[in-house]
């Protein structure tokens, strides 16, 4: 599969269902946000980028904290909402652009902080996704990155995967902390610190907001009901299909 291939597929997915995700409860809200405000709030006079900003829910809680943010998704119709989201809500200091993860169309040390929220495992190359962000980020600037983490086990693991891939063909993979911790620091970035958390997850809008056919959920409720005791523990599977994510979010810098 080609990158364009890949890209093409993400954009199909995403662009007719993007104010599904503005009103998503699961995007629109989460400690995660809180945390990232709360961190925000120590740079008021910063330039920010969000790399996959979706429906923009990282991007209001940006702009709400610093002085400008710049929306960055492959989906013009996402970027659509946000432009309107952000008229709707009152921030002025909030400028779109629409383009790849792993080709940013930015000069270099431009930001102070880059952020990213579910939107990682998409990303057809993470690895030159974070050169790319490196590259952008002036020296001593800051990334956050805050998405759906695999639990590492290989039976948990493939599990996740299985059923994300079902749900949403541009689902590339979610990474454990270790890979993160890898893939980072292979950049070029230093990491700084990692909080994981759990995201319950709840069936019937789950499948819905990323419109899966009804082949795919039918298969993915037969590969949950085929789940082991431990597979359902971990994920405090229900039996309507409800289950709970492990999450991460990641703190990173480069170097002055």
């Amino acid at each position: 599969m080609t990158t364009q291939t890949h890209h093409n597929n993400v954009d199909k997915q995403f662009g007719s269902q993007a104010n599904a995700y503005l009103t998503s409860a699961v995007h629109a809200s989460g400690r995660d946000l809180q945390r990232l405000g709360e961190r925000l709030s120590a740079f008021p006079q910063a330039q920010v980028l969000d790399v996959g900003c979706g429906a923009g829910h990282a991007s209001f809680v940006a702009a709400a904290n610093v002085s400008r943010v710049t929306a960055y998704d492959l989906s013009s119709q996402m970027l659509d909402v946000v432009k309107q989201a952000a008229t709707d809500k009152g921030l002025s200091n909030i400028t779109t652009a629409q383009g790849y993860a792993e080709t940013l169309p930015f000069d270099d040390e431009v930001y102070d902080v880059v952020i990213s929220r579910y939107s990682a495992h998409h990303w057809h190359d993470v690895g030159q996704a974070l050169r790319e962000i490196k590259r952008v980020l002036k020296p001593g600037g800051i990334f956050i990155m805050m998405d759906i983490m695999s639990p590492g086990h290989p039976l948990r693991d493939i599990w996740l995967q299985t059923i994300e891939a079902l749900r949403d063909t541009s689902h590339v993979r979610n990474y454990s902390s270790g890979e993160w911790f890898s893939m980072v620091n292979e950049a070029g970035l230093v990491t700084d610190s990692l909080i994981a958390d759990r995201l319950p997850l709840e069936f019937s809008s789950w499948v819905t907001r990323m419109r899966t056919p009804e082949a795919l959920c039918t298969a993915i409720r037969l590969y949950q009901e085929s789940a082991s005791q431990e597979v359902r523990a971990y994920f405090e599977l229900q039996e309507e299909g409800s289950f709970t994510s492990d999450t991460l979010m990641i703190e990173a810098h480069k170097a002055k």
